[in-house]
């Protein structure tokens, strides 16, 4: 076999360059450009996250002020700021979960309800729209519509949220003078608790249930 000359050796290596250099030098670059834009993209993430949580501080700092009331514009300035740049986020929500709370100390029921219901309608994750619709339950019962709020808790739970919910549905069941249907809510809830969990309050209204049939 006749050996390759220095010129032929030079045209082979042009001619690889040409199919494959190029190609690889490229595709390098893109991964390049991937890696710095992911870590770009975590960056800007946790920069928004720690933006979010610093103003929600200040929110639960205002609004939970214990040496009076709390001020109602800074409230709605913190609170709206949070919906406005971080809509959608956990600290939005949270925000609104914590707004409903200061309405209904201060009697605010409608407020409280309409804060609510903006979780429950697009809740960030399962356990915010839950929390969301179990006090909006509570807000209604507040407000003499013990029917509306069982409806809202109709349908199945996710495992973890089944004993507060038929619990919640006994104390509404209660209410509109249904005993044994709350009974039945209140054994669910019993049947939902792990075994080492302590009934406490739920075992209170059972007793209550169970002298009240007996009179």
């Amino acid at each position: 076999m006749t050996s390759r000359t220095e010129e032929e050796e030079l045209a082979v290596i042009k001619d690889w360059w040409q199919s494959n250099g190029k190609p690889l030098l490229t595709g390098s670059v893109l991964a390049l450009v991937g890696v710095f834009g992911w870590q770009a993209w975590q960056r800007h993430e946790t920069n928004q996250t720690y933006a979010a949580s610093s103003v929600y501080q200040q929110l639960v700092d205002v609004a939970l002020n214990t040496a009076g009331q709390p001020d109602a514009g800074k409230v709605s300035e913190l609170a709206g700021k949070l919906n406005k740049d971080f809509a959608g986020s956990h600290y939005a929500q949270y925000a609104s979960l914590l707004l409903a709370r200061v309405a209904v100390d201060s009697g605010r029921l409608d407020e409280a309800a309409a804060e609510l219901r903006k979780v429950m309608d697009k809740p960030v994750d399962a356990t915010m729209g839950e929390v969301a619709r179990q006090r909006l339950a509570r807000v209604l019962a507040a407000q003499d519509k013990a029917e509306e709020a069982l409806a809202l808790l109709a349908g199945d739970a996710a495992p973890a949220f089944v004993a507060g919910r038929e619990e919640l549905r006994g104390d509404l069941l209660v209410k509109l003078g249904r005993s044994s249907e709350a009974r039945s809510a209140y054994e669910k809830a019993r049947a939902a608790l792990p075994q080492e969990a302590g009934l406490g309050t739920l075992q209170i209204k059972l007793d209550d249930l169970a002298e009240g049939e007996t009179r």
